[in-house]
């Protein structure tokens, strides 16, 4: 990132800002709400510029701006600066100043000499955020902020105000650093967050109270042996690959987890969404390589019991070759609690992002999801509906078996002209959608070095990814199955 985003304490601080005009009005307003105060310098001011003055509520000097002003004994040394003049060599100086003074400067509409970013804010004190496009569109850092605005209520201001007051007493009650992260989280969603909501807080103050004399119940029992610490695992279903594609419920899963235990296709972006401190195990499995799903299962029971937050992340959904009924049966045995988020499998994800309707009821009425990846399950499958053109058939993990699924598929009476397309990388930036005919498949995969994660569509639907869409399409087919 080329701007390090912070919030800068500047209650009681000094700030310049050069310039008299509108925009300049604005700015010093800006400072003033964040408890600053201001130095103005400019030539001439407006009117409201001179009336803060006049009320002592800014300095302001009506001159030209000076780089010997910075360091001056005659005016304090600012903790920034803002240049929002509208003459580029008078913004050249003042930033210049700054620069050599080591001063932070925005020059107002000049992200060339600003070194920081004056973003869009929404205030919701103590609670702020800051949106910045690094200068490349204020109308979008803009435009983003007001939809913020509609999403975050008024509420969260005293919502905040309320968690802080309780800190301090749930940290004395609570040694336990889960215990105090789990309270904190039931002030901020449970039953007392919408008492604070209703402006009803003497009754979020009694429900709060009771919450913590709970669960310092809870805590004195566990520490003195007669229970266990609670545990819980999440099983989340990363998607794809496309952090966008992640649930909202994944994602509070993520940012509460004390560890998240990934698979490879987890991808980094949707990793990146955890919690900063959690920490992170990977158990992918690889070629000749990888725990076990043995190991695996050990590993989630042992985190869940010494009382952590466990998320089990996997790629694509939990339950769709993702071995999520095994890992469940290893919590039940061992009385660990856990819940399951779904995730869009891959196949859901390959077919929109090549614009595939997997179950379009003009051309089939049953959609197929089968794993690819062992010959000896592939040689069991009767492909009749899918030869007679009733049903689409997704491989998962197929790449390595393609010739054989082919044969296979051609030996069931499957017309060789039927279309597949071969999603590789699916909803992540380098998809790609090879699209050939399905005795043609094996030759256009080796064409294109189509390696894993790939999904294989195969079906008279396969054919819509020749319109385009989102997806690059590398090899089309205009060809029509006999007979449709």
């Amino acid at each position: 990132m080329r701007h390090f985003p912070l919030f800068l304490d500047l209650q009681d601080r000094d700030t310049l800002v050069v310039g008299g005009g509108a925009v300049a009005v604005r700015k010093t307003a800006t400072l003033r709400a964040a408890g600053a105060r201001v130095t103005v310098i400019a030539e001439s001011s407006h009117e409201d510029l001179r009336a803060l003055a006049a009320r002592g509520e800014i300095t302001l000097h009506e001159r030209r701006f000076a780089a010997s002003d910075i360091g001056s004994p005659d005016l304090p040394r600012p903790w920034l600066i803002v240049a929002a003049t509208d003459d580029r060599a008078t913004n050249e100086a003042v930033a210049q100043a700054a620069s050599t003074a080591r001063i932070p400067c925005n020059v107002v509409d000049d992200r060339a000499l600003s070194t920081f970013i004056m973003p869009a804010i929404i205030d919701r004190s103590p609670v702020q955020i800051a949106v910045s496009t690094g200068g490349a569109s204020p109308v979008l850092a803009r435009l983003i902020r007001e939809r913020l605005e509609a999403l975050l209520d008024e509420s969260l201001g005293p919502l905040a105000q309320f968690a802080d007051r309780w800190r301090a007493t749930a940290r004395r009650v609570l040694t336990g650093i889960g215990a105090r992260r789990q309270y904190l989280s039931w002030l901020l969603t449970g039953p007392a967050a919408g008492a604070i909501r209703a402006h009803r807080p003497a009754e979020a103050d009694r429900l709060a109270t009771r919450e913590l004399a709970r669960l310092g119940r809870e805590a004195g029992r566990a520490e003195a042996g007669t229970v266990n610490a609670p545990g819980h695992v999440t099983l989340v279903g990363a998607g794809p690959g496309d952090p966008g594609l992640l649930t909202l419920k994944g994602l509070r899963a993520l940012q509460e987890a004390d560890v998240v235990i990934h698979d490879r296709l987890a991808s980094p972006e949707v990793l990146d969404l955890a919690r900063r401190d959690a920490e992170r195990i990977d158990v992918g499995k690889r070629p000749g390589a990888g725990p076990t799903q043995a190991a695996i299962n050990a590993l989630i029971v042992a985190e869940a019991r010494r009382g952590r937050r466990v998320v089990r992340l996997k790629g694509g959904d939990p339950f769709i070759f993702g071995r999520g009924g095994e890992e469940i049966d290893a919590l039940r045995a061992a009385g660990v609690s856990f819940d399951v988020v779904p995730g869009i499998t891959a196949a859901v994800a390959a077919g929109a992002g090549a614009s595939i309707p997997l179950t379009d009821r003009r051309h089939v009425h049953a959609l197929r999801l089968i794993t690819g990846n062992d010959a000896e399950t592939l040689e069991r499958f009767n492909f009749s509906d899918v030869a007679a053109g009733r049903e689409t058939l997704a491989v998962y993990m197929g790449v390595a078996q393609l010739p054989l699924l082919r044969d296979r598929l051609l030996r069931a009476g499957v017309p060789p002209s039927l279309p597949i397309a071969l999603i590789e990388n699916a909803s992540r930036p380098e998809q790609r959608v090879i699209l050939s005919r399905l005795e043609d498949s094996v030759v256009a995969a080796a064409a294109h070095s189509v390696g894993t994660p790939t999904v294989a569509i195969i079906g008279s639907v396969a054919e819509f990814a020749s319109a385009g869409g989102s997806a690059e399409i590398y090899r089309r087919c205009a060809m029509l199955m006999t007979g449709r």
